[in-house]
């Protein structure tokens, strides 16, 4: 039921208003002042108010400053009397939905009075959006109870509260854009812009586009103007997920862009300004990469203002059960299965696998089990072939494996699954394929 607010010293036209209204379906409250209807908006779920512009105790034009702030998704008609149009004028500049002269204009109310009411809902929706959004993407969210993921969100929720420049670091699959989405909704800059790209993903020339933009006609294939992701993110986050895989030489534009807040699309020479918060992410070690001359060694110290180094899976056993349990119940709801109960020895073989994946491949590995199950018992059986018979022999002699052992093991997995499909290993392995070849070309893969 919708609730509408009448605020009128006239009795019998507050009352004429009431039934009109009130034939529609519509809870009606009154009041005779702006005092007494201010207590119906504190006590009521107000969604309209019709309000007359000229009351015993002050100005219903003035009234609506006070109105709008603290009831933001309530509508406000002002009504005015004949020849003061310019009040309703006035009041519309203040923040009123519209107005409307009394006594002549009743056959508009009601029509008015639906259109506000799809404003309400329309505000009302994007406000659970939000909040969707804002829980989804919370510290709270966050799912995970060991002492290592702890740490890293209390770094986190620090810094979201500042506007520095976050290095985020850790292998493939350990959360680092849940955790670039987590700094952003926590900060200043929520409700703007969250924009994200994957360096690792395009050439050089596509992602040079993709990040500043470009001009009609500056390449063949420019059929039109192309806002870049820099723009995209003017007054929001600006995630830059791979950042280690950024070619030299657009590196240097964005440290460009980093110290000036400018940058110019291709095919233009006319700067332009943006003002983003940037998160960068990377799995690589960019130290050693700015050592041996792969990475911009200013640009990497412009980065590294505060880094955040997301532990792997492996090390944070402790997680793994929440973990399981939240996926196991996401999947059998979106296949409307029954709630699953987990067997301990499951459990104990996702606590024992080393996790090259990290909590993508848990991730996956729980939908493919979901699946698979045939009752309402998640069992080792529906697990795939390395976890249940790899575990043992590689957590024994795990601590003999550098992770690029582990990531060339992993690699060539893939590749030997995909028979030597490249293309395929590179989707499943969530990289480019450029990237693709230059660790084949670093482990000697043939």
């Amino acid at each position: 039921m919708k609730n509408i607010l009448i605020i009128d010293d006239e009795e019998k036209l507050r009352h004429l208003l009431a039934r009109i209204i009130k034939s529609e379906g519509f809870d009606v409250f009154e009041a005779p002042d702006l005092k007494s209807g201010f207590k119906k908006l504190e006590t009521n779920d107000i969604d309209v108010v019709l309000c007359d512009v000229k009351l015993p105790d002050g100005n219903g034009v003035d009234f609506l400053q006070k109105i709008k702030p603290a009831f933001p998704l309530t509508e406000v008609i002002l009504l005015t009397a004949f020849g003061k149009i310019s009040d309703g004028v006035q009041a519309m500049k203040n923040g009123a939905f519209d107005y409307i002269v009394k006594g002549d204009d009743n056959d508009k109310i009601i029509p008015l009075l639906y259109k506000a009411l799809e404003k309400v809902q329309l505000q009302k929706k994007v406000k659970q959006l939000e909040k969707r959004i804002s829980d989804k993407y919370s510290f709270d969210g966050i799912i995970g109870k060991s002492k290592g993921l702890e740490q890293v969100i209390d770094l986190a929720k620090k810094v979201s509260k500042t506007d520095s420049t976050v290095l985020l670091t850790g292998e493939t699959g350990t959360g680092k854009e849940v955790f670039a989405q987590a700094i952003h909704e926590n900060s200043n800059r929520a409700g703007k812009s969250f924009v994200a790209l994957n360096c690792s993903t395009f050439s050089k020339e596509i992602l040079e586009s993709e990040l500043f933009g470009h001009k009609q006609g500056a390449f063949t294939g420019a059929m039109k103007d192309k806002k870049g992701f820099i723009e995209e993110a003017n007054g929001g986050t600006l995630f830059l997920d791979e950042i280690g895989e950024m070619p030299l030489e657009l590196q240097a534009k964005l440290l460009r862009v980093l110290e000036t807040n400018e940058y110019i699309q291709i095919g233009d020479t006319t700067p332009r300004k943006s003002n983003f918060r940037l998160i960068a992410a990377t799995n690589r070690d960019l130290k050693t990469e700015s050592d041996e001359h792969r990475f911009r060694s200013d640009l990497y110290f412009r980065l590294n203002i505060f880094e955040i180094k997301i532990p792997p899976l492996r090390e944070r056993v402790k997680d793994i059960a929440p973990l399981t349990y939240y996926f196991a119940e996401k999947f059998s709801s979106r296949g409307n299965k029954k709630t699953l109960t987990i067997d301990p020895d499951f459990l104990h073989k996702l606590e024992t696998y080393h996790w090259p994946g990290n909590v993508r491949e848990l991730r996956n590995v729980i939908e493919r089990s979901v699946i698979l199950v045939n009752d309402d018992v998640l069992t080792q059986d529906v697990l795939p072939y390395e976890i249940q018979h790899q575990v043992g022999n590689i957590n024994k002699t795990l601590s003999a494996f550098s992770m690029q052992s582990v990531e060339k093991l992993h690699i060539q997995k893939v590749l030997n699954y995909t028979k030597g499909n490249k293309a395929e290993a590179a989707r499943l392995l969530e990289i480019g394929v450029a990237t693709l070849y230059r660790k084949l070309d670093e482990y000697n893969i043939q």
